[in-house]
């Protein structure tokens, strides 16, 4: 039986929250294991998820027609390749109701896609409000958080505001040290290639540090993998 097709969300009504940090997270989490990605950049603008995957990832602009179907029929194709987006903020609320006005989640799981969010925290009332209104929307959309501590942080209250998120999960992206955090910039360094093989020319405490950084992120995302399969019922037939 083939397995289910995931279609990631990586989103936020708001700026600055991590979405494109959390898509390559996600995304060389699955070049590590030597999976596969398809990934579509929101930003047409300044598509810097693009940039960090250029030959797995294609720039789509969801304010017109032609961008919305490469996007939506790539997502909706069901060969066991994830498929992940990076929502960019002013794409947001468009990319939110073509899904609904396509009837996309409902066509998605007829074909064995399984759309998840993973919606980035801020501090902000509107942002748990906004994911809110996807769940009741969607009452069975699967959605899981990111709390990104570096780029956005949640201070002394973060347990009260992630309780505000209708989420069935929870992702923790730790803070980097400025200089650490600086190495991330570079389009060129693959943090995948890197978890197998770190460039001996990078300062060993650099190396020390992302690997320190990278590897509970990573086992974060093989544990949620590992739910999805128990969860399916499918699956455990």
């Amino acid at each position: 039986m083939a397995r289910r097709t995931l279609a990631f969300f990586v989103c936020s009504p708001h700026s600055r929250t991590g979405v494109t940090t959390a898509a390559r997270l996600l995304t060389d989490y699955y070049l590590s294991r030597n999976v596969d990605v398809e990934g579509f950049d929101t930003d047409f603008r300044e598509p810097l998820y693009a940039v960090f995957f250029p030959e797995a990832t294609r720039v789509v602009d969801l304010s017109e027609i032609k961008g919305q179907i490469s996007l939506f029929d790539r997502l909706l194709v069901a060969d066991e390749t994830p498929k992940i987006v990076d929502v960019w903020h002013r794409s947001y609320e468009q990319l939110f109701a073509t899904i609904a006005e396509i009837g996309f989640l409902e066509e998605a799981r007829r074909r064995g896609v399984e759309p998840i969010v993973l919606f980035q925290t801020d501090v902000t009332e509107s942002a748990a409000n906004s994911a809110l209104v996807l769940k009741t929307t969607w009452p069975d959309l699967m959605m899981s958080v990111i709390h990104n501590c570096g780029a956005s942080p949640l201070g002394r209250d973060s347990l009260a505001i992630l309780a505000r998120y209708p989420a069935s999960g929870k992702f923790v992206i730790p803070r980097l040290e400025a200089p650490i955090a600086r190495a991330l910039d570079d389009v060129d360094l693959s943090l995948s290639r890197f978890m197998r093989e770190p460039p001996p020319e990078a300062s060993i405490v650099v190396r020390a540090a992302l690997k320190a950084w990278l590897l509970p992120i990573f086992t974060q995302f093989q544990s949620f993998e590992l739910r999805l399969e128990l969860q399916s019922s499918e699956w455990l037939r």
